[in-house]
Formats: structure tokens, C-alpha cells, sequence
């Protein structure tokens, strides 16, 4: 159980006329969301529990989001810490059963926003020159810069530390490599200057892993707001 909430957070503050759909586009670029539970009280503010399969990708986006500015509601948002009870879902079903259903066969394909490898994109940089303190939190705050990211991860090899990072899109693949390659990269310890060049997929790689651009429709007229970039 305990496991659980270090994965789910609390997303307090938020507007009354919120629905799931606006959570998921808050939300869905930090990883793999397995379930939403949407609360709304007799009298606002609303508020949720946002479940992710990993602590984090949890971690991560309470660290953007946490006094983010939606709507003109200031967000509230940190670990959750148990009394998520009854919600909305619960009447239809469940937000990650319903996924679930898609992703494992009952219909669809393999095509599910969130089935098999859609944390990874084939929208992807490989980043050169890291400094062997680099975590993948250091990669991910420099890299989102130029847009929205899909998985970060850094690694060793003869040649030094490299990260790979995923794009959801071509546009910010593309935008990255010539606003952050030559860039200076920065974490508490050290800095150093970084190559950022697109990574090139064996041509062996099955074309049914790739991932299709994401397409994100919404009746709402409100919109997740990119941060600028910086130099």
C-alpha cells in the first residue's frame, strides 16, 4: 500500500468545472497514468488523486506542477497520503480499468496512449557530455525547455555519460536540437557544455513500437501553458 502513494499524488485547488480529460492533459507528459480519481465537494475547490506507475515520474510532477497557475486556480500538489475513498470513477468503472481493457486486447490494437511503449516516442535526441552526476531529473529540467517530453533517462558507456530523452512531437524534437545543442547544462554539483544531435532507430526497429504523434483534442478552451525557453 505503501508503495501506492509513494506513486499517487494529491492535485488540490482545482477549478469546479474541471474534468478528468483537463487532468490528463496536466499530467500525462510526466508518465504512464494509471488512474485519476476526481473529487468534487458539495462547494469548491475540487481536487483529485492522480496515480502514476512510477514514484518517479510522481516526484517529477509535483515538482512542475505545484503552484502551477491553471485557469487562475494555483494548484496544490504533493504525495497523496491515504483517505482517497470513493469518486466519480468508481460509477463507471474506473479510469484504469477502462485503459487496462484497451491495452491488453479487449479491442483497439496496440495503439493506446498508454499501452506498451508509449512512455518512449520515435521523437528522440541523444544528449552527449553529461557530467557523471547527471540524474535523469537534471536531464529532463534542461530538456523540457524546448517542450513536452515523454522519457528521460541517463546511462554510461566507454565513451562517458549520455542521456537518451523522448519528444511527444516532432516540432520540439527538432526545436531542442538547435536551441540546446552547445548548451550549458547545470545541476547542483557541476556545469559542462552538451551536445544534443537526433538519435537514429535501427532500421530493424518494428514499426509498430513507434509511436504515433499525439493527437489531444479538447472542447475546453483552457490549454496547459509550455514554459519559454531559456538560453
Amino acid at each position: 500500500m505503501s508503495d501506492r502513494f509513494s506513486r499517487t499524488i494529491y492535485v488540490g485547488n482545482l477549478p469546479a468545472d474541471i474534468r478528468e480529460s483537463e487532468i490528463e492533459d496536466l499530467f500525462y507528459k510526466f508518465g504512464r497514468i494509471l488512474d485519476i480519481e476526481l473529487k468534487i465537494p458539495p462547494r469548491p475547490p475540487c481536487y483529485c488523486f492522480v496515480e502514476f506507475e512510477n514514484s518517479r515520474d510522481a516526484e517529477d510532477a509535483i515538482r512542475s506542477r505545484d503552484g502551477y497557475n491553471f485557469d487562475c486556480c494555483r494548484l496544490r500538489v504533493e504525495l497523496a497520503h491515504g483517505g482517497r475513498g470513493p469518486s466519480s470513477n468508481d460509477r463507471r468503472g474506473g479510469y484504469g480499468r477502462e485503459r487496462e481493457r484497451g491495452r491488453d486486447g479487449g479491442g483497439g490494437g496496440g495503439s493506446s496512449r498508454y499501452g506498451g511503449a508509449s512512455r518512449h516516442s520515435e521523437y528522440r535526441v541523444i544528449v552527449r557530455g553529461l557530467p557523471s552526476s547527471a540524474s535523469w531529473q537534471d536531464l529532463k529540467d534542461h530538456m523540457r525547455k524546448c517542450g513536452d517530453i515523454c522519457f528521460a533517462e541517463v546511462y554510461r558507456d566507454s565513451e562517458g555519460t549520455y542521456g537518451l530523452v523522448d519528444y511527444t512531437n516532432y516540432e520540439d524534437m527538432k526545436y531542442a536540437i538547435r536551441k540546446l545543442d552547445d548548451s550549458e547544462f547545470k545541476n547542483p554539483w557541476t556545469r559542462t557544455y552538451i551536445r544534443v544531435n537526433e538519435h537514429k532507430f535501427s532500421p530493424t526497429r518494428s514499426r509498430s513500437r513507434s509511436r504515433s504523434p499525439r493527437k489531444r483534442s479538447r472542447s475546453s478552451s483552457r490549454s496547459v501553458e509550455r514554459s519559454p525557453v531559456e538560453k
